[in-house]
């Protein structure tokens, strides 16, 4: 489920800014405690050094005070505990407390000669210094080492109030970001709502439905626009869809309507006891003949525009696809006398095109089927099929001509439309052969071009270009 865009928007906005608060939160508690570090460990130096200033000698000892200016600069509103010790070279304890934890290593930094070191003393933390100092008497220099420790409360308490107003800072600017991100979708998806209360208040039943964009943001426009394109195809293929129906509700009445009248004609003959006359059965014959034929070139053309189609295509040889069908139609051929052939000069297995193959058979025949149609007795109709290169490929061009009256320029765009007949009167037909015919080849990715056999003043000229399927 997509959920609410408000919610995906805010969550979008809230995930980087999260990371971003996140990431200077730590540097801003990097850089406090890097501060209340050093205001610490300047005042651990700081009274290090003050107590290394009051060692004196003593009766040829070493003796070391506690000043009380050495202790003021620990006092603090956290009551931290300060722990001092100050012991010889071999460990002596001069002054402070006894036992305090030294660092086992000693790297003296600076002028100083200082290091600082955490430790635990007492079940305390502690950060402690370690200074050294060289006394001087007539029996030469000793060295004296003066730690001092502090539990580390001042010195959090220190870096929360360095710390924690960036963060509420940061957070306060988190929320404030989020809510007016959110108010402010509120705000601009007003017009889109807009335009749903207007799809809303449309009958869906009629297809005059039109969204006016001008109010919409311009990247939101083109939504409208593709929704009154859209109504638009919609219309226009519903009122295609009303035409076909009523054209063909009208072909097949035709002959259901003759043959009503031929059987009420036979039924009160019969009453009568008068003989019935076989051209009756034969006109009655010929309608049903008419009927069928309109019923399944009906049914192809809803076969032929079906999705379906283009997902049942095949590798079919086109090659033998003609040729059945010039086997299957050469009997009508001969009965009007017209010279019906084929060319083909493709090698066997070359002439494969990705076809569905009742529907290619369909397209072939009725190819044929309309030739000998308006063809004249003692014409010619031939089926060519050769191999040509493009530029987006090896094609197969299957062609139809004949010598017959051939189709205007100017109406050879419309025989493709269903029931368009372009010389009603010149032959029997239901005007639903060249549109089923390109119908089939719109399914197959084919395209079909009318034209007038090279060399004659008349004739026509299908041809019906197929990508080359590699062998």
């Amino acid at each position: 489920m997509a959920g609410s865009l408000r919610l995906r928007l805010a969550l979008w906005l809230l995930l980087p800014l999260s990371l971003f608060v996140a990431l200077s939160a730590y540097l801003s508690w990097r850089n406090a405690a890097t501060v209340a570090d050093y205001v610490q460990d300047h005042d651990l130096l700081a009274s290090a050094k003050v107590l290394s200033d009051r060692l004196i000698w003593d009766e040829g000892d070493v003796q070391a005070s506690v000043p009380p200016s050495a202790l003021s600069l620990f006092a603090s509103p956290a009551h931290d505990r300060v722990y001092l010790s100050v012991s010889d070279a071999d460990g002596r304890l001069l002054a402070g407390t006894p036992g305090f934890p030294l660092p086992v290593e000693r790297h003296p930094e600076g002028a100083d000669r200082a290091q600082w070191y955490d430790t635990q003393w007492q079940g305390r933390a502690l950060r402690a210094v370690v200074v050294t100092r060289a006394m001087y008497d007539v029996d030469g220099a000793r060295e004296v080492r003066i730690a001092v420790g502090k539990t580390t409360a001042s010195r959090d308490r220190m870096l929360a109030r360095l710390w924690r107003p960036t963060v509420e800072s940061l957070l306060l600017a988190l929320a404030l970001t989020v809510a007016l991100s959110v108010l402010a979708l509120t705000l601009e998806l007003r017009p889109l709502l807009r335009l749903s209360e207007q799809l809303t208040q449309r009958d869906p039943l009629h297809l005059d439905l039109w969204v006016d964009g001008r109010a919409l943001h311009s990247e939101l426009r083109p939504v409208a626009e593709t929704i009154n394109h859209s109504t638009r195809l919609l219309a226009a293929h519903s009122e295609a869809q009303r035409r076909f129906i009523a054209q063909a509700a009208h072909q097949l009445r035709t002959p259901l309507a003759l043959q009503s009248t031929l059987i009420e004609y036979a039924r009160a003959a019969r009453r009568r006891g008068e003989p019935i006359d076989e051209g009756l059965w034969t006109e009655l014959q010929a309608s049903n003949r008419r009927l069928v034929n309109v019923s399944n070139k009906l049914l192809l053309l809803a076969q032929a525009e079906h999705a379906d189609a283009q997902a049942r295509l095949e590798p079919v040889d086109l090659a033998a696809v003609a040729l059945r069908c010039v086997e299957r139609l050469a009997a009508l051929a001969d009965r009007r006398h017209i010279d019906l052939g084929l060319q083909c000069d493709l090698p066997a297995g070359q002439a494969h095109v990705a076809a569905e193959p009742a529907l290619l058979d369909a397209l072939v025949s009725n190819l044929l089927d309309n030739a000998l149609r308006y063809t004249h007795e003692g014409g010619h109709v031939t089926v060519g099929l050769h191999r040509e290169a493009a530029a987006q490929g090896p094609q197969l061009l299957l062609t139809v001509s004949d010598d017959g009256p051939g189709i205007a320029p100017e109406a050879r765009e419309r025989v493709f439309e269903r029931f368009y007949r372009a010389a009603p009167q010149a032959a029997e037909g239901t005007g639903l052969g060249l549109a089923i015919v390109r119908e089939v080849a719109s399914a197959f990715g084919a395209s079909v071009q009318l034209g007038s056999p090279p060399g004659t003043g008349s004739g026509l000229l299908v041809t019906v270009r197929f990508a080359a399927l590699t062998p």
